[in-house]
């Protein structure tokens, strides 16, 4: 009896770890939904045309992401660089472009949704390296187009790439906006999987808490009360955590994936001005940074 039940012991163990082996090695297929392409680039830049988009492109002509045209009355003064959640694609935010940058006829922000590698046309695999990185140079290359201040969007696994490029390039950034965020990515797994050693296996930590230590800008937060993907306690605890000038906004009802967006929404303009006033523009072609990649109004003099 009793070598029968050291046997059984010792199967559930192997079994347990086989199992522990499997989630290690497929985690970032758990993590990352890549939205392939809608087409030819042609085709979608033809859809892209009356949204008021063009492609972004890098310095060799590979497109990086979808940018907004400049209205004819002249460029806007800042710019916004949105990444974009885990599933999907870029082109598909253009909640963003309605709510920033149609904002008085365009004169304020120049919208630019960013492609991650993987993702859309762009070759590459998903992770956190991959994200940062190409998102730096992405931000560099904005920077020595010109002089207008860039702030940075992050919408759930983009608040980590946001986070972490804030973090790294904060005479950059000028101010970060954070739809459903969460704290340290290693406590959603946990909260998800709390027989699985999250924090043993995971290879993409994105810890947004960690990131944003050496930031010192302005921080809005878009918190979905009924959040069943980073939770609510996620998202509070990344803003109670910031020290430097910070707003939330609370959509009480809203889960992860019906937070209100529509740009008629009145949180748009209250972002924009909360993110302008609270921010001293930063932007300059000699970008000098470590990366360290791997309502309520609470201002901080």
């Amino acid at each position: 009896m009793k070598r029968a039940l050291v046997t059984m012991l010792c199967s559930l163990v192997v079994l347990y770890l086989a199992i522990v082996a499997l989630f290690a090695f497929n985690q970032r297929r758990l993590l990352y939904f890549p939205g392939r392409a809608l087409g030819p680039e042609e085709r979608v830049a033809d859809i892209a045309a009356p949204l008021g988009l063009e492609p972004w492109r890098d310095a060799q002509g590979l497109r990086i992401g979808w940018r907004q045209v400049p209205p004819a009355h002249g460029p806007a003064t800042r710019r916004m660089v949105v990444f974009h959640g885990n599933a999907g694609t870029a082109f598909e935010r253009s909640q963003y472009l309605m709510g920033f940058g149609r904002m008085d006829q365009g004169r304020t922000w120049q919208v630019f949704l960013f492609e991650y590698p993987g993702y859309d046309a762009r070759p590459g695999e998903p992770s956190q390296a991959a994200f940062c990185a190409t998102g730096r140079e992405a931000l560099a290359q904005l920077a020595a187009e010109d002089s207008r201040p860039i702030y940075v969007t992050g919408e759930s696994v983009g608040a980590g790439v946001a986070c972490a490029l804030a973090g790294d390039m904060p005479q950059q950034v000028a101010g970060v906006f954070l739809m459903t965020p969460f704290a340290a990515l290693s406590e959603v797994g946990a909260h998800h999987y709390p027989w699985l050693p999250v924090s043993l296996i995971l290879r993409d930590r994105w810890d947004n808490v960690a990131a944003l230590r050496k930031y010192r800008g302005p921080v809005a937060v878009m918190i979905a009360g009924q959040d069943e993907v980073v939770t609510a306690a996620q998202s509070r605890k990344l803003f109670d955590s910031y020290a430097g000038p910070k707003r939330e906004w609370v959509d009480e009802d809203a889960t992860h994936n019906t937070v209100i967006d529509a740009p008629t929404e009145v949180w748009w303009r209250e972002v924009s001005e909360f993110l302008i006033e609270h921010s001293t523009p930063r932007s300059s072609p000699l970008l000098n940074f470590n990366s360290r990649c791997p309502l309520r109004d609470e201002v901080d003099s």
